[in-house]
């Protein structure tokens, strides 16, 4: 009898001594963590237990959220330089460009002197049905004063985009009006184009410029070669220059265009990403087309996906710079409050099997100055100083080519230094001459305004003597005048502020057209286009046909980009 009354109290006796043994576990979990790291640890669980000790045993109450977002950038950086985190505050300005379109009021707007400007107001959006003009000075925001250090793009857009159709209160101070103008504007979509440029450079070549690779840049696309082939453009120019990629998809839908059946375009690789190729489908209505692709050292990605399709399958003359060198995929991957880290996964590759991507260490801290070491060195004034790291690979026809760190071009055409002072360096690394222009064109809007074509405009900017009035302005403001290097940059003085001016009174396809006029890149191209060279030959007639075109071109003077990487205007 006693046996069996022992057996059954068997269970209950396990049961409470399960019990006392969990708990016993968790007391000595909980006061003793610091010491149970052992060797079974994986590095998330190191990562795991340290949060929850600093939770539990850190002498000051810790944010840990604020830690981990401060921990995740640093992590990701140890990585790649293309692998980041976005916070969940900054994940649709970081995806506005490319989306096709935002939510907002519809102005482009400087700060100047901690206020906003009204830069410009976009045609038939929110804020000109609303009665803003251009010129009109932005100083309250749903009734709050918005002026003095407050004032940044990050903020100034945190305040005036937001969800379609709901409404902000504008306060404006008009020029020549002494009081606050209040505007309700009703939030709206606005439109963000890739395409910023379409027109015909001479009677049979035209001219696209493609910003970016968004969700609308194929159709967009479309409808530009459809405006072009309404003028009967026989050649095709498609500039890449400071185009820093996009989306892929994008990319390979326009290269589709002028690509016969069956050619590889690009193919993506990674350890856990099984090789994925991309290839013609030979419906493309311009395949026959000759046609010239610019790049420089600002086309990235996408871009540079573009011109080594066109280059790897010879259907294309590459004119320019080295570009950039990014040849990493990046996927997205959202987190539940919102924020989203962007992972590289796989490189491209192009057709021939080059990988663009420039050489890089892990955590490596002088990625970003890659191009002022290329300039430094002096790439960007002879081909000669062009670093190769790659090994050579071969087009379609057996033209050498190289990766390992962007896309060299066919015909390379140097930066000069000619005209450059240090006067000029001052004027435009200050942003006195952006302030200049914007300041001419407020003060002059009503009379600029009559002008509807761009030559017109750029006719009489030049009898206006712009440099002498910049020169006056700037010495004003700290600048000091240097007569003899104001004579010596005046070519490029007036090129710039002349285009910043050009910019603020009509739009950026004016803008580039200006800029283009006298672009040695651009006459290099039109010569290429003369000589019928634009399809590459193979490598014994090829090489004549280039010492010809470069000789023609390569002493010719190029410094677009100290107008173009200036430009400082947000949307929203």
């Amino acid at each position: 009898m006693k046996q069996n009354k022992t057996n059954r109290y068997m269970p209950l006796l396990m049961a409470i001594c399960v019990v006392v043994g969990v708990v016993i576990g968790t007391f000595f979990a909980n006061h003793f963590s610091s010491q149970r790291l052992n060797i079974i640890n994986s590095g998330s669980n190191r990562l795991n237990n340290l949060l929850h000790i600093i939770d539990d045993q850190y002498v000051d109450k810790v944010d840990l959220d604020s830690l981990v977002e401060k921990a995740i950038p640093q992590i990701l950086g140890d990585l790649d330089p293309h692998s980041v985190y976005i916070s969940a505050k900054d994940v649709q300005t970081a995806t506005d460009d490319l989306k096709g379109s935002f939510s907002g009021v519809g102005i482009e707007f400087v700060i100047r002197e901690d206020t906003i400007h009204v830069q410009g107001v976009i045609k038939n959006g929110p804020a000109e049905r609303a009665g803003l003009l251009a010129g009109d000075k932005i100083v309250s925001v749903d009734d709050k004063p918005f002026v003095g250090k407050k004032v940044t793009n990050e903020e100034a857009q945190h305040r005036l985009k937001g969800p379609k159709d709901t409404k902000v209160k504008i306060g404006i101070l008009r020029y020549g009006e002494k009081k606050v103008k209040q505007f309700t504007v009703t939030r709206g979509e606005i439109p963000t184009k890739s395409v910023t440029a379409t027109y015909m450079l001479d009677d049979d070549t035209g001219y696209i410029r493609i910003k970016n690779f968004g969700e609308n840049t194929y159709p967009e696309m479309l409808i530009a070669l459809a405006k072009l082939s309404q003028e009967n453009f026989s050649n095709l120019i498609i500039d890449l220059r400071d185009n820093t990629g996009g989306y892929l998809q994008s990319a390979v839908q326009i290269i589709n265009e002028f690509l016969p059946n069956n050619k590889l375009i690009v193919y993506t690789q990674g350890r856990k990403s099984p090789r994925q190729e991309y290839k013609s489908n030979g419906k493309g209505s311009y395949q026959k087309i000759p046609l010239i692709v610019l790049i420089n050292e600002s086309s990235a990605s996408a871009s540079e996906i573009f011109a080594g399709a066109m280059q790897d399958n010879d259907r294309a003359t590459i004119i320019g710079r080295r570009s950039f060198g990014k040849g990493l995929v990046q996927q997205q991957i959202g987190f539940p409050d919102g924020s989203m880290i962007r992972l590289t996964i796989a490189r491209y590759y192009t057709p021939s099997g080059r990988c663009i991507q420039k050489p890089y260490s892990p955590g490596d801290k002088n990625y970003e100055e890659d191009l002022l070491e290329r300039y430094e060195h002096g790439e960007f004034f002879s081909q000669d100083s062009i670093k190769h790291t790659g090994p050579a690979y071969h087009t379609s026809i057996g033209r050498e080519v190289y990766g390992g760190g962007g896309i060299t071009p066919d015909l390379f055409v140097p930066e000069d230094t000619l005209g450059i002072t240090s006067y000029y360096k001052q004027a435009s690394m200050s942003g006195l001459i952006l302030q200049f222009a914007f300041t001419y064109t407020d003060d002059n809007r009503l009379k600029l305004n009559n002008f509807t074509e761009m030559m017109a405009l750029s006719d009489y900017l030049v009898k206006q003597n712009t440099v002498d009035k910049f020169a006056t302005y700037a010495d004003n403001r700290g600048l000091k005048r240097r007569n003899l290097m104001i004579q010596k940059s005046h070519q490029l003085l007036e090129r710039y502020i002349n285009s910043r001016i050009i910019y603020n009174i009509m739009d950026e396809d004016a803008w580039v057209q200006y800029l283009n006029l006298d672009d040695p890149v651009i006459r290099a191209a039109q010569k290429v286009f003369k000589d019928n060279a634009a399809f590459p030959q193979k490598p014994d007639v090829e090489e004549k046909k280039e010492e010809k075109v470069a000789k023609a071109s390569i002493n010719v003077f190029i410094n677009r980009e100290m107008g173009r990487r200036y430009n400082i205007i947000a949307r929203c």
